[in-house]
């Protein structure tokens, strides 16, 4: 019993990148993810993939994203990967290594379905990319999300001193990058801030 506690406190750290930030329009690139406690020790680090797109998708990336994933590398894997969308929409692909079905075979051995939320930086948007392309994934997540970018503005406004001295991000921006650094943001500002 209290190892199902356990898995129902952790806190479901995912990251995607993304050919812009309009989820009707660009398309998911990159999914990593993380699983912490709730005191914010990993417990598991799940699958980081990376998502082929055709080139006309590529064509169509957003300046900011073409020009990011050229400069960290992120371009060439997308160019590189087996995995494609249509494998990571589809449940009953006879394909091993498929997004959604190694993510969520992950989350189900490691959490308790819709009892764990979704954290990370600006996950909101995020979650968009993940209801619209993903949303069998969207259904294991619990509704409430933990947004670190939230915490972050909070504490730039009541917090200044604290805020200032937080951890330096690298921007990598790619995701397990990313949920690594959100989670060591977190970290800093639990310790300097909501004291115990």
């Amino acid at each position: 019993m209290s190892q199902m506690v356990g898995k129902m406190g952790r806190l479901v750290w995912i990251d995607c990148e993304m050919t812009g930030l309009d989820h009707e329009k660009q398309r998911l690139v990159e999914i990593a993810v993380i699983l912490t406690d709730k005191d914010l020790n990993i417990i598991a680090e799940g699958p980081d993939i990376v998502i082929n797109q055709p080139e006309e998708v590529l064509d169509n990336m957003e300046d900011w994203s073409r020009r990011t994933f050229a400069e960290n590398g992120l371009l060439s894997k997308i160019r590189e990967s087996k995995i494609d969308m249509k494998q990571a929409e589809d449940m009953d692909s006879s394909r091993f290594l498929i997004v959604l079905v190694v993510i969520l075979d992950f989350l189900a051995n490691e959490t308790v379905k819709q009892a764990c939320p979704l954290a990370g930086n600006s996950v909101h948007l995020d979650r968009r990319f993940i209801s619209k392309y993903m949303p069998r994934l969207d259904k294991h997540l619990h509704y409430r999300i933990v947004d670190v970018s939230t915490i972050k503005e909070l504490a730039a406004r009541w917090y200044p001193k604290e805020f200032k001295k937080a951890p330096l991000k690298r921007q990598t921006h790619r995701a397990l990058d990313d949920i690594r650094e959100s989670i060591e943001e977190l970290r800093y500002y639990r310790s300097s801030i909501f004291h115990q």
